[in-house]
């Protein structure tokens, strides 16, 4: 791995002449993460060192306070690693994600069994009644963290499960960076009379991706990002095409032997049951549970077989109505799962006069995103600002200040990233992220967040969305 001199390191820099803050990112390469999180590990380890090595006896804000406020620097720096493996991870990135998947493990593991520090831990957990509720539960958090993460086992145990924790994270690295190849990499020729029925955005994005791959003329190319592969297999009209579309997606991760996910899968599931064991547990469903809201797998279960019978009566309802239309075209009355989205769009359309590709160009997504601003603003007091002078990772993020009147007194909440396309090395699905969390340093002033909105939509001029993408953007926003 390359690495960059800290002196030269925009991640280890100054970061108060940018704007809000904001992580420098046009300077930032991926050869930069390695030697800066070895720093900011270093540093955190120190203020580890201070803590155990005071002479005061254990208390709340010595220990508790003082290891929730150690590692701000390496928290900063993951902060933009972990949303940028994420959201825009070209090759060079995804390296270097391979490459430190393990050490990232192995040092949390050396937190955990930092000398000295989890006694300190403990002597404040034993009087945790004395304590409000949200200290109590601070303090609850952080010790259920390091038993979890098997601070109260014997040194040879403690080795093994280092081990355990560093090979899973690096299996589910490989995982996840083997389905994003498939999504990015995989691509299904069609030709004009394959493409049938889409809508123009969807057309125009398999044109260019044919274009991008010099493909010839007459060809489109769909691949398997889920923005794109759904509408397509909602309004093509050619079946054989849809199977070929539906099958490829479906095997994601399978697509080629050097990215088979089956054998990585195999070890993950041994691993995990290895993990389990190693804290008494008899199933990693078990482990897993336990730091939940459910509990036990069999709570899990229970809330499922209960949604599972009446789903189960609608879903075969649906069934019944999408042969009864296809015997109806003249089609095979067997409904496969590529056929599923496209014979429910046509029963839509046919029951309740209702067809999306109508109603697509009444929820462009500059609008929408404009309504979800304006419940914002309604609900909460909250206004948002565009800044088009500040850059974010990408040119499609688009970046607002977060602002809100209080007492005749205009302030900042957040600052508010969003990055609405789908595009290549960027994990498909939606979700919200934070690039710095909110929090108070020790003087009482507030640390503004940074937020970020990841939606995975087809761009196009103008870009239009579906009622469920727009449930996605609100939900994602919310």
């Amino acid at each position: 791995m390359s690495t960059a001199a800290p002196q030269n390191n925009p991640l280890l820099g100054d970061w108060s002449v940018q704007p809000f803050d904001l992580p420098p990112f046009e300077a930032i390469q991926a050869a930069h993460f390695a030697p800066a999180i070895e720093v900011a590990q270093e540093q955190k380890l120190e203020e580890l060192r201070q803590i155990v090595e005071n002479p005061e006896s254990a208390t709340f804000d010595n220990t508790i306070v003082a290891y929730d406020r150690s590692g701000s620097l390496l928290a900063k720096i993951l902060g933009v690693y972990y949303n940028l493996t994420a959201s825009f991870a070209p090759p060079e990135l995804q390296t270097v994600q391979r490459e430190l998947a393990g050490p990232l493990a192995a040092f949390g593991s050396k937190v955990t069994t930092f000398p000295g520090l989890f006694e300190r831990i403990e002597t404040v957990y034993a009087t945790r009644e004395a304590f409000g509720i949200e200290d109590r539960r601070l303090i609850e958090r952080i010790h259920l963290d390091f038993v979890r993460q098997g601070a109260r086992f014997d040194k040879a145990t403690q080795a093994r499960y280092n081990e355990i924790v560093q090979e899973l994270a690096q299996l589910t690295t490989k995982f996840t960076q083997n389905v994003l190849a498939d999504e990015t990499d995989y691509t299904i020729e069609l030709s004009e009379a394959e493409m049938a029925g889409c809508s123009a955005d969807i057309v125009a994005s398999a044109k260019q991706n044919a274009i991008d791959r010099n493909i010839g003329d007459d060809k489109y190319i769909v691949t398997l990002s889920r923005s794109m592969v759904e509408p397509y297999l909602t309004y093509a009209t050619d079946r054989n095409a849809r199977e070929r579309v539906f099958r490829a997606f479906v095997s994601r991760g399978e697509l080629s032997p050097e990215r088979d996910n089956n054998s990585v899968a195999t070890q993950i599931l041994k691993l995990r049951i290895e993990q389990a064991k190693t804290h008494g547990y008899k199933t990693f469903a078990d482990y897993q549970t336990s730091d939940t809201m459910a509990k036990t797998p069999e709570a899990v279960s229970e809330l499922l077989n209960r949604v599972w019978a009446p789903a189960k009566v609608a879903a075969n309802r649906e069934r019944e109505a999408l042969e009864e239309y296809a015997v109806s075209i003249g089609d095979a009355p067997s409904v496969e799962a590529w056929d599923w989205r496209y014979y429910s769009e046509k029963v839509r359309q046919l029951r309740y006069d209702l067809d999306e590709s109508m109603v697509k160009p009444y929820f462009s997504l500059d609008r929408m995103v404009e309504a979800v601003f304006d419940v914002a603003f309604n609900l909460f007091g909250l206004r948002f600002v565009e800044r088009p002078d500040i850059k974010a990772y990408h040119p499609d993020v688009k970046v607002y200040e977060v602002r809100e009147t209080v007492n005749d007194e205009d302030k900042l909440v957040a600052i508010f990233l969003h990055d609405n396309f789908a595009r290549k090395f960027k994990r498909s699905g939606a979700w919200a992220s934070a690039l710095r969390v909110q929090s108070r340093l020790e003087d009482g002033s507030r640390v503004v967040p940074i937020i970020v909105n990841n939606c995975n939509f087809v761009k196009g001029a103008p870009t239009l969305l579906s009622v469920r993408n727009c449930k996605t953007l609100f939900h994602e926003f919310g």
